[in-house]
């Protein structure tokens, strides 16, 4: 395994909620990327957000690491939980709420902030 990809296991293992994707919640260079991340931010999920664009390896590697080929890439607890259809569709049936209780906790939403961090 990689030093990058080392990283960003660490991220996806550490950070409650991780969204990779392109850009930052502050300047959203994709209109999948802005759909996951509204999706997150009205069930109240606390967001750590990774930019994939400044370097072609993250995506490679992230690729690799959850055998999902597209941006945006949600993780919740660790867990994969898909990209930007799978993210709405599950907020729009409310199952994007449960799955934030039962991984972070039902208090999850107390601990709301957004950042971005970046793994190269």
């Amino acid at each position: 395994m990689s030093d990058l990809q080392d990283r960003i296991k660490d991220v996806i293992e550490k950070e409650p909620v991780t969204l990779f994707m392109k850009g930052t919640p502050q300047f959203v260079m994709c209109g999948n990327s802005d759909r996951a991340l509204r999706a997150l931010r009205e069930a109240g999920a606390p967001v750590t957000a990774v930019d994939v664009l400044p370097d072609p390896s993250i995506r490679q590697e992230l690729q690799e690491l959850s055998g999902w080929p597209t941006i945006p890439q949600v993780f919740v607890g660790g867990e994969l939980i898909g990209g930007a259809d799978i993210t709405q569709e599950l907020a729009e049936t409310g199952e994007l709420e449960k799955k934030l209780e039962e991984k972070l906790g039902t208090d999850y939403k107390s601990k709301a902030e957004e950042k971005t961090i970046s793994v190269v």
